[in-house]
């Protein structure tokens, strides 16, 4: 047999070599993107516990550069991150102006219990349903966190633990709408918690709550798992009316007259 013309093994080389660049440019693309999304991840956390933990205090007017620097996240994945933050409802973007962290409003948050009480059911039912063994496993995990964070008393373990709470639950219930909904509500409670808690909650109690309502989703307990989601909200709809009844008393919350919260 005859051999193959020298003008066609070079041509052979020279395609298999542009393949194998091309090969190594698309997996260094692929790379890049998980890089930059896992940045953008690490610098959405970290803001929004600032924003939660009233590091980034309401009304506080934020800076790109600034916060680029602080966390040591360049800006492109802060941009992202507040842009998530904007859609959440805890920062406002005035185009060519500024970057606000919203305000948050005492009355208001009865409001966003009315969604969370009937979204939350729901995600605590479906996931105890739904999770995987890997699933039950991490909401079991969280459990252990939350008695563990309700005995030394640690606020920044609790919420953190209360994140990956709710970042779980939308996760197993697998429901993009309901997850939708949470994800703007999340924040809201997180930091109305975090700036009322030391006048009119129990931390231990609060994080006890938690436990209860991720042990019965990881024993795949859907009954249970809803008595417990119930069980924390009205812990947490007494909390509110607490505070609110000492900093505010707001005309109409819910359809109750003035003094409802008190």
């Amino acid at each position: 047999m005859k051999s193959s013309p020298r003008w066609y093994r070079s041509a052979g080389r020279f395609e298999r070599t542009i393949l194998m660049a091309t090969t190594g440019s698309r997996k260094s693309t692929h790379a890049d993107t998980a890089k930059a999304e896992t940045l953008t991840e690490q610098a959405y956390l970290r803001l929004e516990e600032m924003i939660v933990t009233l590091k980034l205090a309401p009304g506080a007017i934020l800076s790109e550069q600034v916060l680029s620097a602080e966390l040591g996240i360049g800006r492109t994945p802060i941009r992202e991150a507040l842009q998530r933050l904007a859609r959440e409802g805890l920062v406002l973007v005035l185009p060519r102006k500024a970057i606000l962290v919203t305000e948050t409003d005492p009355r208001k948050q009865l409001l966003v219990l009315e969604v969370r009480r009937e979204i939350e059911r729901l995600l605590a039912r479906v996931s105890a349903e739904r999770a995987s063994v890997p699933q039950r496993a991490r909401f079991q995990a969280i459990a252990d966190g939350m008695e563990a964070a309700a005995e030394s008393n640690d606020d920044i373990a609790f919420l953190r633990l209360d994140r990956e709470l709710n970042a779980l639950l939308v996760e197993a219930a697998n429901n993009e709408y309901a997850a939708r909904i949470m994800r703007f509500l999340n924040g809201h409670s997180r930091r109305f918690w975090y700036l009322h808690y030391k006048k009119a909650a129990d931390l231990p109690k609060t994080a006890r709550l938690h436990a209860d309502q991720a042990r019965a989703i990881a024993k795949g307990k859907p009954d249970r798992a809803m008595a417990a989601s119930d069980k924390l909200i009205d812990y947490v709809e007494n909390f509110i009316r607490a505070t609110v009844g000492a900093d505010a008393r707001p005309a109409r919350v819910a359809g109750r007259s003035r003094g409802a919260g008190a």
